[in-house]
Parts: structure tokens; C-alpha cells; sequence
């Protein structure tokens, strides 16, 4: 059916309006503009739509604002606090709002969605397909369906999930080279606007799946859930490792060359955060004990990944000699993952609060994270470079393993730091990189460490 679409489709350019500009609202909507659509992108809040129309983006991903600034140059995308402007004339509604985890309970919190939905209904006035990309729990595109059908009983309207799947710092290659795009729908005249949508992609070959509504939020979910499930394999394998005496990256090496496994979301670290594993796992939980279905592997995965943490501080205690107090720490990264500035869930949470409140003075440095990590990390001193931080520091620690950080003079931040000690809690040193470099103790994830 969709190929069949695709091919007849001469004329395939729409109108779009996407409601939500954050992460997943405007790069899909930057993107679907660079498709050559016009994209129209609405959101509440005057202050972020006035830096949008001044051409700066309020998020940091790599190569966004080039291609925002290109396309609102074509024409092809604007930005507005009007949504009836925006639905005008659109073939498409993208839902993109947030979906935050519910306090109390866990589950996912669709109170965005459903205003949205509300909106969308209030405001349109012609045949509109409503694309939820929020990432929701099964059987919510229903109740968006049922709540536009209240709100409006005339309006010809269908819905579609088709759920994002972009990774913070690479999100616009995986916009335009996806491993795949999900759409579910109900009928044919929904399918014929989402491979509209979707026809560049279609054209270069990229799978489509298109799938019921249920799957296609579930597919969302068992993702990410699988992927959180391997990282925390992972780390709960570092940790036998470090008692047995083996390397936790020949072995990940060695179980990813194995096909049926890949080589993917299996390096050791300090545990998983951001803006979608930590969710994700919650609200599958939470689905699955609705239905009487418990989700054990991905509540142990939560379960274990809070425990990782935890390990870290322990790590850190060891090298401090069993306490904090009166140390001076420096902190090389504080965001979830390098390329982004989303601190959401971070493991420095854990960490930071954890040195701060034993009595360390701690000094950050992170390429993007100072603005977001300034409100939650208080009692912290921000640094330019990651030598000013070091300097006179009794533990380093490599919290993200942004690209600064790689290639660092370790000889020379050991001849500066007071104990030249390190954590390296991203394995990108060795312990002969340490040794060299004077380091009297280092400290690594699932590998061979030392003190002297």
C-alpha cells in the first residue's frame, strides 16, 4: 500500500504545523522543512518563539541552526504563537509536546497532549491528520481521537503515531537517515499524507513500517527499553569484571562481533540518563503493571541503573581516601551525553550532590551543560578549561566523554593537581595513560586500576 501511494504521488509538498518546539518539535519540523514542506512550528511560551524568529535555537544540537537558518530563509519554516495560523491550511497537526514522568505513580504525563489535542479541534476546521510524536503509552492516539471527536464532532479528522527515535547530539543524521520510520495508522486516507510526508525518505530507500496505532507506540517503547536494558547489562558486567580481573571493553568487543548482539549501547559507563531511557522505562513499567503484565526485566534494569550510580560515588569515596570532606574535586562533564546540553537525569546528579553534601569543593567544566547545570548543581564552581579545574584538585573525574576531553595533556594536569588522582568513569584513558602522564591512582569502569 505504501509503495503504491509513494509512486503516484507527483506532487507531494505540504503544509505542516508542529506544536512544540522542543527537541523532537523543532528538528522534526527543521527537518520536514529541509524536505521542502512548509513547516510551521507553534509553541506557548513568547520567549522561546521570539529567540526562534531572531534565528537562535534554544537547544544545542550540531548543525541545527545552519539548517533552521537556511529553511527560514527559503520560506519554507516559521514560527508563531498563533495556532490557528499555524493549523491553517495544514494537512498535517504534529503533536510534540512533552510527556514528562508523572509524579507518584510513574507513568508518562499526557496532560500536554490531551490540551493539545483540545486545541487542534477548537481551531481546525477542514480534513487534518493529527501525528502524535510525543512519545505516549499505548492507546493514547485513541484517546487524542476521542478527546478531538468531543471537542469537535464535525471536523474530519484522522490520527497517526509515528514516534521519534533521535539520539541528542546526532539528531538531524537520524531524521534524515533513519535506521527506520514508524507511522501507525487506521485507514488509507491517513497512510496517503504520511507517505506524503515521508516520500524523500521513501525515495532514498530508508524502511518504512507503517503498523496499527498500539504497535506503533509500543514499538517506541520496547525500543528504548531494550536499549536502557543493554547498557545496564553492561554495567552490571564492569562490575564482575573489576572482581574477576578482566577488561570490560575486550569483552564488549568480543559479545558485539556477535551479529545477533551488535557492538551498539554496549560501553560501560556510569549509567544511562537523558531525556528519553529514564522515562521510558518508568512509563513501560507502569503500563505493564495496568495490565497485569509485570515488566521485570525493564523494573530491574531501573533498579540497577539507580545502583550504578550509587557505585560511582563509591569509586570516587576509594579514591578520596574515604572522605569527601575538605577535598577539592574537578568534574569534566556534567550532561547526559556529549552533543547535548540536556541534563536531564545525568548521572552528575547522583554525583555531584553526593561530593557536594560530603563536604567537597567541586569545579565543573562541560562544553554546554553551564546553563542548564548552574540551577541544579548549586555549590559548584564553573571553569573555563578543564586544566583551571584540576588545578590543586585532589580527584579528576570524566563524568562525559565529550570530544574535549579525549585528548587531554594528562602530564600536565597531574603537575598541578594536589593528589593527582582520576576516575575515568568513560574509560578513555588506560592505566598506562595514567602512569605516564604521574598519576598516583586511577580508577576506571570494569578494568584494571591502581593505587599507589
Amino acid at each position: 500500500m505504501w509503495a503504491k501511494i509513494i509512486l503516484e504521488q507527483r506532487d507531494a509538498l505540504m503544509k505542516i504545523a508542529m506544536i512544540g518546539t522542543g527537541y523532537v518539535g523543532l528538528v522534526s519540523g527543521v527537518c520536514f522543512s529541509d524536505f521542502g514542506h512548509e513547516v510551521v512550528c507553534v509553541d506557548k511560551d513568547p520567549n522561546k518563539i521570539e529567540m526562534l524568529e531572531r534565528g537562535e535555537v534554544p537547544i544545542y544540537e550540531p548543525g541545527l541552526d545552519a539548517l533552521m537558518a537556511k529553511n527560514v530563509e527559503a520560506g519554507r519554516l516559521s514560527f508563531t504563537l498563533d495556532l490557528e495560523q499555524a493549523i491553517e491550511g495544514a494537512e498535517a497537526v504534529f503533536i510534540a509536546v512533552g510527556t514528562p514522568t508523572r509524579r507518584g505513580d510513574g507513568h508518562a504525563d499526557l496532560t500536554y497532549v490531551m490540551a493539545a489535542a483540545e486545541e487542534i479541534a477548537r481551531t481546525a476546521n477542514e480534513y487534518v491528520v493529527i501525528v502524535t510524536k510525543s512519545t505516549v503509552p499505548v492507546g493514547t492516539n485513541r484517546r487524542v481521537k476521542d478527546t478531538v471527536s468531543k471537542a469537535n464532532p464535525a471536523l474530519d479528522f484522522d490520527v497517526a503515531s509515528n514516534p521519534e527515535f533521535l539520539r541528542e547530539g546526532a539528531a538531524i543524521d537520524d531524521f534524515m537517515k533513519p535506521d527506520r520510520v514508524v507511522v501507525g495508522v487506521e485507514n488509507d486516507r491517513a497512510a496517503e499524507v504520511m507517505a506524503n510526508i515521508y516520500r524523500p525518505l521513501y525515495l532514498r530507500e530508508y524502511p518504512i513500517v507503517t503498523t496499527d496505532l498500539e504497535s506503533a507506540e509500543m514499538i517506541k517503547y520496547a525500543a528504548n527499553a531494550f536499549l536502557a536494558t543493554k547498557i545496564t547489562f553492561i554495567n552490571e558486567i564492569a562490575a564482575l569484571c573489576e572482581k574477576v580481573g578482566a577488561d570490560v571493553k575486550q569483552v564488549s568487543k568480543g559479545m558485539g562481533m556477535d551479529g545477533r548482539i551488535g557492538n551498539k549501547f554496549l560501553h560501560a559507563g556510569p549509567g544511562y540518563g537523558g531525556s528519553c531511557f529514564p522515562k521510558d522505562t518508568k512509563a513501560l513499567a507502569r503500563i505493564g503493571q495496568e495490565h497485569a503484565v509485570p515488566m521485570q526485566i525493564t523494573e530491574a534494569v531501573i533498579k540497577v541503573n539507580e545502583e550504578v550510580k550509587r557505585r560511582m560515588i563509591d569509586k570516587l569515596l576509594d579514591l578520596c581516601g574515604g572522605s569527601f570532606n575538605g577535598k577539592t574535586v574537578a568534574v569534566l562533564g556534567v550532561t547526559f551525553k556529549p552533543n547535548t546540553d540536556d541534563m536531564r537525569d545525568a548521572p552528575s546528579l547522583t554525583l555531584i550532590p553526593a561530593l557536594v553534601g560530603g563536604g567537597a569543593k567541586v569545579r565543573t567544566c562541560d562544553p554546554q551543560g553551564q546553563h542548564e547545570g548552574e540551577a541544579l548543581l548549586p555549590g559548584v564552581h564553573w571553569m573555563d578549561d578543564p586544566y583551571t579545574a584540576a588545578q590543586d584538585a585532589d580527584l579528576l573525574v570524566i563524568l562525559t566523554e565529550w570530544n574535549e576531553f579525549r585528548a587531554l595533556d594528562l602530564s600536565k594536569i597531574a603537575q598541578t593537581m594536589a593528589a593527582p588522582r582520576m576516575a575515568d568513569l568513560r574509560n578513555v584513558y588506560t592505566v598506562k595513560d595514567a602512569r605516564q602522564a604521574g598519576f598516583e591512582a586511577y580508577d576506571s569502569i570494569g578494568r584494571e586500576g591502581f593505587a599507589e
